[in-house]
């Protein structure tokens, strides 16, 4: 399962993707993926908020994830 990453997620992950494969089983939801991923990125925890889209919709926490599915960290956003 691989994770595309935006913004300061992609700078704090060092590539701009991730991907669980191997032994390390994929998250089966949203909030599960959240978790895992700043445990392998504790930087990530420093962010005020991280959206995740499923195939290019944003995901509530709650959403189961499967093989296949386009996911994307996308970090807060400013603009001026």
């Amino acid at each position: 399962m691989e994770v595309l990453l935006f913004g300061i997620a992609k700078d704090i992950v060092g590539k701009p993707s991730f991907r669980f494969e191997g032994e390390d089983a994929p998250p089966s939801s949203v909030s599960e993926l959240k978790k895992r991923m700043k445990a392998a990125f504790p930087e990530l925890e420093r962010l005020s908020s991280l959206a995740v889209a499923v195939n290019s919709e944003y995901a509530e926490d709650g959403q189961s994830l499967k093989q296949g599915d386009e996911i994307a960290l996308i970090p807060p956003v400013s603009g001026g």
